[in-house]
């Protein structure tokens, strides 16, 4: 009878079969003896290890999702902090530009005021000036206004002297410059005398100067005696006019030893023609002479 040809391939696999089985009851052999329990200890601390690594893994993944979630925040955060950055800085440019541009004004309007103020400055020396010029000028106009006044007045008076001289005149006065003379035809005492002149508007004559004296003297012709103004009647020795002034001693056309107080009651002056000279004299107040009066024409 035909007997099939074995296949190799079957041979081996039960080859390996039968070598497993072997392995399979070697191990099983082994799992019963110390070396069996020191194995299955150690494929347990294998398991664990892989356990534990298997969790590590875990927790690993979870810290790497949570920090690419952070990354991811982050790296929004960081646009977000870039785009506010050239946010700020188009506005800090825009404010510098703003600034130089306020600058810029700030510096004109510094160079105006600079200028306004040298214009103000100078219009305030020229104001000064024109205010001194101002202030000359009117003094100049009233000092001037005065004279016209004084000049006017002078005018005015002139004219009315002019008028006033030929009334005197015509009634007997004398003008010499600024005053009017009149000689008496009669005689009083010096008191009666002055208080006829007075009724005149005048009063006895004063005697001041060299050309009062010689004008006199030309008007008295051969009258030889005629009282002036002048007295000690308040205080001995000390002589005065009618207007209150005082004769300063020493001055004066006394003739050589008058005053003399002779009997010692002489306190009126008059106008007296010694043999050399007309001059003046003291004498008793009471006694009846003639005089001349003063009139001012101012």
């Amino acid at each position: 009878m035909f007997k099939p040809e074995s296949d190799p391939r079957s041979e081996i696999e039960q080859l390996n079969i039968k070598n497993n089985s072997n392995d399979y009851s070697r191990m099983w052999y082994g799992l019963n003896t110390a070396g069996g329990r020191c194995y299955r200890v150690t494929a347990v601390c294998v398991l664990l290890l892989c356990v534990l690594l298997l969790i590590a893994v875990t927790v690993l993944w979870v810290k790497f999702i949570n920090l690419s979630i952070e990354k991811d925040q982050l790296k929004t955060s960081y646009n977000n902090l870039i785009l506010n950055r050239d946010q700020l800085q188009t506005s800090y440019n825009s404010l510098t530009l703003e600034r130089d541009q306020l600058q810029t004004r700030y510096n004109n309007l510094t160079l105006n005021r600079d200028q306004l103020q040298t214009r103000y400055n100078n219009l305030t020396l020229n104001r000064d000036q024109l205010q001194t010029r101002y202030n000359n000028l009117t003094l100049d106009r009233d000092q001037l206004q005065t004279r016209y006044n004084n000049l006017s007045a002078e005018r005015d008076q002139c004219q009315y002297s002019s008028m006033k001289d030929k009334e005197l005149v015509k009634e007997g006065w004398r003008v010499f410059g600024t005053s009017a003379y009149h000689i008496s035809t009669e005689k009083k005492s010096w008191a009666e005398s002055r208080q006829y002149c007075r009724e005149k508007g005048a009063d006895l004559v004063i005697i001041k100067s060299r050309e009062n004296q010689e004008f006199i003297i030309q008007q008295i012709g051969k009258d030889y005696q005629l009282w002036i103004g002048l007295s000690d009647i308040e205080t001995e020795g000390k002589w005065k006019w009618v207007d209150g002034t005082e004769l300063t001693s020493g001055t004066g056309f006394w003739y050589n030893g008058e005053p003399s107080n002779s009997g010692n009651n002489e306190h009126c002056a008059e106008m007296w023609k010694f043999p050399d000279k007309m001059a003046w004299n003291d004498r008793p107040c009471s006694e009846q002479s003639k005089w001349i009066c003063e009139k001012n024409l101012l």
